[in-house]
């Protein structure tokens, strides 16, 4: 069986003993990704900004587990209802240029008053 290994990174942490992302063998998963300005607590007011940082701490993540973007399996999202799925569109394009290769993503509205992800990556290729 694989070893499991936490992932951590500069900027992003937890408060208990949970890890941002786990990766066992080629399996990169994430733990509940905060918008949180990094190094800080602090989250910005508008949903453009709460989504960059995400992107920017799942850039992190995949960094330091030894992948890329290109091994995004799936993301979720959560976040205020308005206009969240037009906002997630512009990194998501940015990231995902290729439509005929993209995760697949689930977009939770109306759940929660700032934006929050996880996802799934397969670093094995």
């Amino acid at each position: 069986m694989a070893q499991r290994r936490s992932i951590s990174i500069d900027g992003l942490s937890h408060l208990t003993a949970i890890p941002v992302a786990s990766r066992i063998g080629p399996l990169l998963v994430s733990s509940v990704i905060a918008p949180f300005n990094p190094g800080t607590r602090e989250v910005p007011e508008t949903v453009e900004q709460q989504i960059a940082n995400i992107f920017r701490h799942v850039d992190l993540m995949l960094t330091e587990a030894g992948g890329n973007w290109s091994h995004v399996a799936k993301m979720e999202f959560w976040g205020p209802e308005g206009s969240l799925r037009q906002a997630l569109d512009v990194p998501w394009v940015e990231k995902f240029p290729d439509a005929a290769s993209r995760p697949a993503r689930h977009t939770h509205v109306g759940t929660a008053k700032t934006v929050s992800a996880s996802f799934i990556a397969y670093l094995g290729e």
